[in-house]
């Protein structure tokens, strides 16, 4: 018997809101941040995804070679959960390298919650806003080098 995907749909988001819990409080525990948001939990999400795909696949409608047939890949409960749980574990993988580069380049994590916020609700968005400060603050850093 297969799991309902209803159900396992309403394990998916509570797991990855842990991720991001841990990314907004990043600045109190990083280490146990990295772990949850970077490794942990992306990687629970993956084994869920894979196990999906594995089992739907081969008998989900559609495919990747029109538009007409994506959409009616989704119309399967179980590819829609996978695609939701694929979103679920990319964006939070990318929201962690976020918060880790951040840290790495010392731009204020005050600064950096801005950006998570639209990683997790739209993925390349929040990538694009986070490029975009870092950007500035790479270009902040320049001007404000002194000559030697």
């Amino acid at each position: 018997m297969t799991p309902d995907p209803h159900a396992l749909f309403q394990l998916t988001g509570p797991l990855a809101i842990l991720g991001w819990l841990s990314l907004a409080f990043a600045p109190l525990a990083p280490r146990l941040a990295d772990a949850v948001a970077a490794l942990v939990i992306p990687a629970l999400l993956s084994v869920g995804y894979t196990a999906l795909i594995l089992v739907h696949w081969s008998t989900a409608p559609g495919g990747f070679d029109s538009l007409a047939n994506v959409m009616a890949l989704f119309t399967d409960p179980s590819i829609a959960l996978a695609g939701w749980v694929h979103y679920l574990a990319f964006d939070l993988f990318v929201g962690a390298w976020i918060t880790r580069t951040a840290r790495a380049e010392g731009i204020p994590h005050l600064l950096v919650l801005p950006c998570l916020v639209p990683t997790f609700l739209f993925g390349p968005a929040g990538f694009l806003a986070f490029t975009a400060l870092r950007a500035a603050f790479a270009a902040r850093a320049q001007m404000t080098k002194v000559p030697a």
